[in-house]
């Protein structure tokens, strides 16, 4: 039974691997294709640029993950707060009060998290026996 359980976390960790390759060679498409239409516009907005840190967020996320086998809960938490703040930056002018409102309380509820997060992780570290599970 050791044996096929091997076998199976060896395939799911290939195809772990190949996922994680698709998503970052199409976050680089993705962001050529934005280089290429700026380029192609020759104006740069704000939210080309925020559009480019959510790219380059992802690829940090991949690159983390490939390199330690382990995510950071944080990661996508800080790409949540960036694609707020871009969809507000972008439809600012066509958002109803409330919604705003909503988003912004959003943004403050996601950033608790990720100090609440931090907070448990400096104050109740992992011991050796809890990296594994």
């Amino acid at each position: 039974m050791s044996a096929l359980k091997r076998s199976g976390n060896r395939a799911l960790g290939l195809v772990e691997d190949v996922g994680l390759l698709v998503v970052g060679v199409m976050t680089v498409i993705a962001m050529g294709q934005e280089v290429w239409t700026v380029f192609l516009n020759r104006h740069v907005s704000l939210a080309d640029l925020l559009l480019m840190f959510i790219y380059l967020e992802v690829l940090a996320m991949v690159g983390l993950y490939l390199k330690s086998g382990k995510l950071p809960v944080r990661m996508p938490l800080y790409i949540v707060i960036v694609a707020l703040a871009r969809y507000m930056a972008l439809d600012m002018k066509n958002l109803e009060t409330w919604r705003m409102l909503g988003l912004a309380g959003a943004i403050l509820v996601v950033a608790l998290a990720i100090l609440v997060i931090r907070f448990g992780h400096a104050r109740y570290p992992y011991d050796e026996t809890d990296k594994g599970s």
